[in-house]
């Protein structure tokens, strides 16, 4: 092996580890939504979280993410760590399939429809069809699945490159007298892990040891500690991405990493003392890819096999390894893991999650304060108070966390979302901040002794039972992003606007009459504001939930357009003004 084999060898590594980023990568984007039922069927059950974690993998072709993802999940509190145990364990088998794949490397026959399946074979036109779809498709989704094929077909050159250029090494002694050191299992196992935590992919360094088979040097007795020292290098990333958070997520690394050293123990153990004793004579055949690949899957499924029916005890194993404190303090709950962002569809099915509580604490604090003018309850109040704050909290993390968000490759239904929660936290944020002004003007109505005049009474009734109605329909609409739902919102938001008119010219006549203080009027004037705003929040939440629905977001030209002659709206108006209807004072 000559210096330009060496070159052609780290070309080769290069273009395998880029190719198969691109197509993790491209893949996870593509299939965000499955990701998302996928996860959504997470349940307790044993087999349910193993089958769950098994597929995700399979879809991102990384155990390493799935299991990053994971310790986001628990960080989070979405999933319980007896949950994500089951799902670690499944990630360990769907990353077996990567193995698979490259396998196809080494296909050898004269047969012509062999041959096509052969990667040298088909890569070439998956590149160029494609680059075809990358460069010339409109459609996002599109183009994701040509940078899949793209990265497929990168992925396989790099292989084939390593390949050619390992090959001289069959006639190196120093290369032979290496890989006869890894015939000793201890030093097989510290040069899988070691290799495996270098590069953080166990697929990538399966990859690899397939690659060096070609050269025909590896046999398979020393290719199998390898492979079971590569299972304990994939948990670097892991046990990385866990520093700073929750004792629980810290468990679920530990689990990883358990799973994985108890596997390869037992199981190494057995192996060793078989053929101690029956003295197989097939481990000291050269290894191939798909002996490689066997390997693999045989090695992660009897482990799981062994170890998933005793998930309680890997439990009680992490919490003896990181325990809790004395006093039983509790983790802070971490409502946004950037851990999730490595995944964007379940970044955004988390902040939809987040939005969603941050609406209706915005929407229960004004309701509540609406209550005041009904009943005036310090308890009340000091629940508003911290509901505002609360709604201030998560527009701030949200908003920080979807700007961050939207630096990663999203599917345009996922960039869509994130665009959509963006404008619309802003608009809660508000609402909430109505609730303390409104409860401020019944604090002024208690502390001055004011009283409205029974006519003035009503109509306050009136508008406030349309408000409390508005903000409903807007929760409503948000929570199941439901855009027909949306549509009740602007007619109503209109009688609030002409109410607010109506109320305003009632109580100047009251003023000409003296049947109404001017103190009173300072505080009707500011409670009718701020009513007249929450409804201007809620329909800018209603038109954002229209126009995302349909792809746009110019909310002037929709309220033009659906206010001209639209039947529909003519016909909710009409509703909602004689639900409402109060009596003008002349």
């Amino acid at each position: 092996m000559d210096l330009f084999d060496a070159l052609t060898l780290i070309g080769g590594l290069c273009l395998f580890l880029f190719g198969m980023n691109v197509m993790g990568d491209s893949l996870e984007k593509s299939a965000g939504g499955g990701l998302k039922k996928l996860l959504g069927k997470l349940t307790t059950g044993k087999m349910a979280g193993f089958l769950t974690g098994l597929g995700v993998t399979s879809v991102i072709q990384s155990s390493s993410a799935t299991t990053v993802m994971v310790v986001g999940f628990v960080n989070s509190g979405i999933m319980t760590l007896k949950q994500a145990i089951n799902v670690i364990m499944g990630a360990n088998v769907g990353t077996t399939v990567t193995a698979w794949i490259l396998s196809l490397t080494g296909i050898e026959s004269s047969n012509l429809v062999v041959q096509l399946f052969k990667p040298t074979s088909f890569t070439p036109i998956l590149a160029l069809i494609g680059i075809a779809m990358t460069m010339f498709a409109k459609k996002s989704r599109t183009k994701d699945i040509g940078n899949i094929l793209l990265g497929f077909a990168t992925l396989m050159f790099g292989m084939d490159a390593m390949a050619g250029a390992v090959e001289g090494l069959k006639d190196v002694p120093e290369f032979q007298n290496l890989l006869i050191m890894f015939q000793n299992p201890i030093l097989g196992v510290l040069a899988g892990a070691i290799l495996t935590g270098i590069i953080q992919s166990s697929s990538a360094s399966v990859g690899i040891l397939q690659a060096l088979s070609s050269t025909g040097a590896v046999t398979i007795g020393a290719s199998i500690p390898i492979i079971m020292g590569q299972n304990i290098g994939t948990c670097v990333t892991a046990l990385i991405s866990s520093v700073g958070t929750n004792r629980n997520a810290r468990r679920a690394s530990i689990v990883h990493l358990s799973f994985n050293i108890i596997g390869t123990i037992v199981l190494l153990t057995v192996y060793c003392v078989l053929n101690a004793i029956f003295r197989f004579e097939i481990v000291n055949n050269a290894a191939s890819e798909v002996s490689i690949a066997i390997c693999h899957s045989a090695f992660n499924i009897l482990c799981t096999a062994m170890l998933l029916p005793a998930s309680g005890l890997l439990e009680k194993l992490s919490y003896k390894i990181i325990k809790e404190p004395a006093g039983g303090n509790k983790d802070k709950k971490v409502e946004l893991d950037e851990r999730l962002m490595a995944t964007p569809a379940i970044a955004i099915d988390r902040c939809r999650v987040v939005s969603n509580h941050m609406a209706a604490v915005s929407m229960n604090a004004l309701r509540s304060s609406l209550g005041l003018f009904e009943k005036y309850d310090k308890e009340v109040v000091e629940q508003i108070q911290t509901d505002e704050a609360a709604v201030d909290h998560y527009e701030d993390i949200l908003g920080s966390y979807l700007v961050k968000l939207s630096t990663y490759p999203m599917s345009d239904a996922d960039s869509n979302e994130a665009s959509k929660l963006l404008f619309v936290i802003g608009d809660l944020e508000r609402i909430s901040d109505h609730a303390i002004n409104i409860l401020r003007s019944a604090e002024e109505i208690k502390d001055k002794s004011l009283e409205f005049s029974a006519p003035a009474q009503e109509e306050l009734r009136a508008i406030v039972s349309a408000v409390d109605e508005i903000i409903t329909l807007t929760l409503d609409a948000f929570v199941r992003n439901d855009a027909q739902a949306a549509t009740l919102i602007e007619p109503l938001e209109q009688v609030v606007d002409v109410l607010k008119k109506q109320l305003r010219a009632n109580h100047i006549v009251r003023l000409q009459k003296g049947e109404c203080s001017i103190e009173c009027g300072f505080v009707w004037a500011d409670i009718l504001t701020n009513l007249e705003r929450v409804s201007d929040h809620c329909s800018n939440i209603a038109v954002c939930i229209i126009e995302m629905a349909h792809h746009t977001m110019d909310i002037h030209e929709y309220l033009t357009k659906i206010k001209a002659g639209n039947p529909e709206f003519d016909r909710l108006y009409a509703q909602y003004t004689e639900k409402y209807a109060i009596t003008p004072v002349g």
